[in-house]
């Protein structure tokens, strides 16, 4: 029995990673990087990007500063210039979860402040039992600490919690982690493998909370 389900945010809720890559594309230009998008887009749903580019392509950068610096310009165009909604039909399955008295945790690889720039920017703060910055853990997905971490703060095993990913390396840290996942087929996301999830989804309108409780 699913007690406990678990959000990643980018791509889940907010439809924000074409900002993250546009930000991202601006810095590599800064640094003088050439990146692919192909490239690009193995990197989403991970905490660790310039630390593995500095490390792959022997960069000149300071990466607590460079984080810093990224997070300034993303904070901005949503603070400014972001008009846009919930990704369509989440806040439906956010609220129905709700209801049915299942523990909310968001785990995203963003900075606390952003996850909780989000949610308010939306109304969802107080939906979320748990939060979870993978910025603030000694590993990235897909490495399972942050949904570990979750299931133990919100004391629940592996098995009763159920992750919503939008990415490829979400979805490997969720089942590394011993959890059932749903993978969320976001188009803006990049070309994600999402097959090893056990259910995937192209719509949240797909979102059937019976296939939770059989």
């Amino acid at each position: 029995m699913i007690s406990c389900v678990i959000f990643d945010m980018d791509g889940v809720i907010i439809d924000s990673e074409p900002i993250y890559m546009q930000v991202e594309q601006d810095l590599f230009k800064e640094v003088g990087l050439e990146l692919s998008h192909e490239e690009h887009a193995t990197f989403v749903g991970r905490s660790d990007l310039w630390k593995v580019l500095k490390e792959k392509y022997k960069l000149d950068i300071n990466i607590q500063e460079i984080h810093k610096e990224e997070n300034k310009r993303y904070l901005d165009i949503i603070k400014n210039s972001f008009d846009g909604s919930p990704i369509k039909g989440v806040v439906d399955v956010i609220g129905e979860l709700h209801d049915n008295s299942i523990k909310l945790a968001l785990a995203s690889s963003s900075e606390m402040k952003n996850i909780e720039l989000v949610l308010t920017k939306f109304g969802l703060l107080n939906y979320f039992d748990l939060r979870i910055s993978g910025a603030d853990l000694e590993t990235s997905k897909p490495h399972p600490e942050i949904f570990e971490k979750a299931a133990k703060m919100a004391n629940r095993s592996p098995e009763n919690c159920l992750v919503i990913e939008d990415s490829a390396n979400g979805v490997r840290a969720a089942k590394a982690a011993g959890m059932q996942c749903i993978g969320f087929r976001n188009p803006n996301s990049g070309n994600q493998d999402l097959s090893t999830a056990d259910w995937i989804i192209d719509s949240f309108d797909e979102f059937d909370l019976e296939k939770l409780e059989g």
